[in-house]
């Protein structure tokens, strides 16, 4: 793990790092009601010279239309929002979008197709993904996971409407390098792609990683003979130190290979920052929001392509804009600010779930990702009590199971799970979902009886 200077002198490199928006100034004072049309900062891709926004779309997160009772619609996508927001974020200079086959319940790379083929298809970037995880552990001959693999990736040139693909990324490696053998490897799954590379069907190969650092390792050996011409990696001023990501970023950039960030917000957790945690970075930077820190933090390491966020609400789309139109790089300051930050949140027992949805469906019906977030919302608001004894112990107690009903349905809480672990191997950040549903529903009971 690096050091608070190594981590000061890597990431505050970022601060004088050229931008084609040619501007990285302060904005200072209030920040302007409008949202810049004219002021993206872009990044430039070293192999094609391309212009990227540095503020990308994450498509797995598009809104579904609601019904008469309120709840949202688990087989309809709202096309007609996903059309508005994808206008505007291209009217405000954001030109990358990235989906995969199975976002939004195997909906989002239709709907992102749809919304983009109303535009002109040099005004933007397209990144999908090789999203054959569930073909591995099938017992499947490497034949037949090579056909399966294949029909993956012709269904995104047709739901994407489109004849090549910009960026092209092995999606959620990491679990192990056998795993990863056994999906792109042993079956020549990786070979075909290089060729659709050649073909220029794939403008640009990478990967998205989770998980091992054996792998990554092993990943990055291939460089030499497969070219990686980009690699999504997670990366927020949160898991900088507590999972790596300075090493994920370091090895990268040792490499002159880009990187796409995920996860800037940690699952929304690094935009909901409650109590003195969220009070220090809005008294610093009183008119942007605490989001803006986290987005800010990513962008300013020089060796970031993209940064991308999935943004359902048009409110969120404009803050983002603002953000990085144009960007204002971190100071060192700031950075000591944010490390102080994350080693303060290291304190507090949340659980480390993005949001993701990898683990849904759940066979028995629970909203896993819904349960994580209420529980680390209260967690980060203050609204957990260790104790009856404790002063805010009634409120703690009442904002918790208020909130938890009103957010999470009663038959999908965590109650309702049996333990049967099938979404512990879907989840990239390796959490042992049952045991932590099993903590936070004991905790519920708790708090329901009073019994302390």
């Amino acid at each position: 793990m690096m050091d608070r200077r190594q981590f000061l002198k890597l990431a505050g490199a970022g601060a004088a790092a050229a931008t084609l928006s040619g501007c990285a100034s302060k904005r200072g004072g209030k920040a302007p009601v409008e949202v810049p049309t004219d002021k993206m900062t872009y990044r430039r891709n070293p192999k094609t010279c391309e212009q990227v926004s540095l503020l990308g779309y994450g498509c797995m997160r598009w809104p579904f239309i609601s019904g008469q009772d309120g709840e949202l619609s688990a087989e309809i996508i709202d096309q007609q929002a996903v059309n508005e927001l994808v206008d505007y974020a291209l009217a405000h200079g954001v030109n990358y979008f990235d989906t995969a086959p199975f976002y939004c319940r195997a909906l989002s790379e239709k709907a992102t197709g749809i919304a983009l083929g109303r535009h002109p298809r040099g005004s933007y970037y397209i990144a999908t993904k090789m999203s054959n995880m569930g073909l591995a552990g099938r017992g499947l001959s490497p034949s037949e996971s090579y056909e399966a693999s294949l029909q993956i990736y012709r269904n995104s040139f047709e739901s994407l409407q489109t004849d090549y693909i910009d960026y092209y990324l092995l999606h959620a490696v990491g679990r192990s390098i056998d795993n990863f053998k056994e999906r792109f490897e042993d079956n020549g799954v990786l070979d075909f792609l290089l060729r659709e590379r050649e073909a220029g069907r794939i403008r640009n190969l990478g990967f998205s990683f989770h998980g091992d650092l054996a792998t990554y390792d092993y990943l990055l050996s291939l460089h030499e003979r497969v070219h990686w011409d980009f690699v999504q990696i997670q990366l927020n001023y949160y898991d900088y130190k507590a999972n790596k990501a300075d090493y994920l970023y370091a090895e990268l950039e040792k490499r002159g290979i880009p990187a796409v960030i995920m996860e800037p917000l940690l699952g929304g957790r690094l935009a909901d920052l409650g109590g003195h945690l969220g009070e220090r970075l809005q008294q610093r930077r009183p008119q942007e929001s605490v989001a803006s820190w986290a987005f800010r933090f990513a962008g300013t390491f020089p060796g970031v392509l993209t940064v991308l966020s999935g943004m359902s609400y048009m409110e969120h789309l404009q803050d983002n804009i603002r953000t990085y139109s144009p960007l204002d790089p971190c100071s060192e300051d700031e950075l000591a600010l944010l490390a102080n930050t994350a080693e303060l949140m290291l304190k507090y027992p949340t659980v480390p779930c993005t949001g993701c949805q990898y683990c849904m469906p759940c066979p028995y019906g629970l909203d896993i990702p819904g349960i994580f977030a209420h529980y680390n919302k209260c967690i980060n608001e203050g609204n957990i009590s260790a104790s009856s004894q404790d002063e805010n112990y009634r409120k703690a107690r009442r904002a918790f199971l208020v909130g938890y009903d009103r957010s999470v349905p009663k038959l999908r809480q965590a109650s309702h799970c049996i333990g049967c672990g099938h979404c512990v191997s879907h989840c990239p950040q390796g959490i042992k979902i049952p045991s932590q549903l099993h903590k936070i529903d004991h905790y519920i009971e708790k708090l329901k009886r009073g019994d302390w």
